[in-house]
This record gives structure tokens, sequence and C-alpha cells, in this order.
């Protein structure tokens, strides 16, 4: 497999990224896409970026056991719920500052990795006045962009160059490993025929690019092979032997019989004339007696 760069996608993002650091602009750049991405500017430098296929600063330390999840939600509770509370880190001697700056240049670059090499549909930016920033300097989005396809071309040299995102290796039986780095001996235990590089760089804590690279050298020496169909998961019985057991229906409990609601009629009563008598009682007198007279002798006035 070779690598055929999404070019419409990318003249996308590198005539966003070229505007947004002609014009020094400081916001978000969503970028729409499989898998996509946000990147954070500052001023035109780009300060933090962001993917779903790369892990992100918080992955890498906690995935990687350099920092526990009890530390981890230690500080981020004393510092009010920062999304990247490097003082606290630092300050508790969980983490130094150079090591921090290290991984927050990892991710940067990582995760414009996986957007690049990955399908791009659009661009969208919107302003902030205070960016999402990881990195205290930024990057320039032409040497971010450059990067990260020279880490593109580099994968695509490789005897068995693949995807972060499509092909899931297994380890081949029977085959020699010999002396293993630490990263290959992970590899080769995580792979499962159904996990992708990207789900094992975020399940060991390391960068999307460098499980990539590792995964396609290893493939190269025949520790690795992709199968073509995904590796079917198996389904295990229960542990008491019983296998899958029809559940039983629930008994059907007899419902007390609902009350009868009284009849409501389907039509209002008709109203017929003269049935109240109040016209026989106003009646004009038939002996020639006046409307003025009536109202005289209610009043007890004489005639």
């Amino acid at each position: 497999m070779r690598y055929s760069l999404d070019r419409v996608g990318y003249d996308l993002l590198a005539h966003a990224l070229h505007r947004c650091g002609r014009e020094e602009f400081t916001g978000v750049v969503h970028v729409a896409g499989a898998p996509g991405g946000t990147l954070h500017l500052r001023a035109g430098l780009v300060v933090g970026a962001e993917s779903p296929g790369a892990p992100g600063p918080e992955a890498l330390l906690l995935r990687s056991g350099r920092v526990s999840g009890e530390q981890w939600a230690e500080v981020v509770r004393e510092s009010g719920g920062a999304r990247w509370p490097a003082t606290g880190l630092i300050g508790r001697g969980y983490a130094g500052s150079a090591q921090l700056r290290v991984v927050c240049v990892m991710a940067l670059h990582d995760a414009a990795f996986a957007i690049v090499a990955g399908r791009v549909h659009g661009c969208e930016r919107v302003a902030e006045a205070e960016p999402f920033a990881t990195v205290a300097v930024g990057e320039t989005c032409v040497r971010l962009l450059q990067d990260a396809t020279r880490r593109l071309a580099a994968l695509s040299t490789l005897p068995h160059p693949l995807r972060p995102d499509r092909e899931r290796p297994i380890p081949v039986p029977g085959a020699d490993a010999g002396p293993l780095t630490p990263l290959r001996r992970v590899l080769l235990d995580e792979a499962d025929g159904r996990s992708t590089a990207r789900d094992l760089a975020f399940r060991t804590g390391r960068g999307v690019y460098t499980v990539t690279v590792e995964i396609a050298r290893m493939l190269a020496d025949g520790l690795l092979e992709c199968p073509d169909a995904p590796v079917p998961i198996a389904v295990r019985p229960p542990p008491d032997g019983q296998g899958v057991r029809q559940r039983k229906p629930a008994p059907v409990v007899s419902a007390p019989p609902a009350a009868i609601p009284p009849a409501v009629p389907d039509a209002l009563p008709r109203r017929r004339p003269g049935a109240s008598g109040i016209a026989e009682a106003l009646a004009p007198d038939r002996t020639g007696v006046s409307w003025k007279g009536f109202f005289r002798l209610r009043n007890g006035a004489p005639k």
C-alpha cells in the first residue's frame, strides 16, 4: 500500500492556515474530516492541537504511567477543573517542566500528522480572545504543515507502510522475535487483529506516528501481519458450563379492574323557548295597562 495524499483536503487546510498566519489570527480552526481535529492559534502561531486520531498530552501522561489517575484528578480538582493543569503537576512534583514541554510538543505535531494523514473536508475558524494553549512558544503554520507532510512521506517509503486508522495487525504465530525493545514488546502483547495503530497508540500512551512507524517496521521484519478481515471476537460460555439459556418470562400479575369513569353526555342539553316561565311572568297586561303602569304597581306608587 502506498500513500495517496488527499491533495484537495490538504490544499484547503494549507490555505486556511496560511491565511491565519498572514493575518496573525487568534482563535480556533475546526478541521472537519476523518479524523479531523482542532487547531488553537495565538497571533498566527499554533499553540495547541487536538485530534481524535492522536493521543493528547493527558493521554500520553496517563496511559504511559508517567502520572497516575489519582494524581491527575487531584491536580485538576485543585486547579478548578483546568484542561491542562501544568502548574499543579510541576508544583506537586508529579512531572517536570521539561518533560511536560516535550509531551506537549509531541502531542501538537502528532495531532497535525493525524489530521494531514486523514481526509480533510473543510475548515472553519472562530475567533477567541484566549485560545487553549499547551505550548508556550507556538509553531508557525507553514512549519507545522511541512513537518506533517515530511512524516507522511517518510512513512510511505517504508517496505510495509500503513495508515494509522485502517490496518489491524496481529502477531505472526511462531515468529522468532529475538531481543525486543520495550515498544515492540508492548505492541506484540496488545496487537489483537481488531486494533489499529491509532488504537494501540491510545492504549499504550505513545505517539500515533511513532506507533505507526514501528508497526510498519515489524510488518517488514515478519513479527506482525495484517489479515484481510478483522479477527472475530471469541465468545466464551459462562463459568458454570450451562451455556446460553433462554430467559424465562416474568409472571403476569393481573391488575385490579380500573374504575369506570362517569359517563359524559355526547352533547349538551338544548334549551326550549319558554321552559322557564319568565316570558309569561313579564308579559304585559292584556287589559290595556301599559308598561309604565306595571312599574308603578311594582314600586307601590299610585296610578
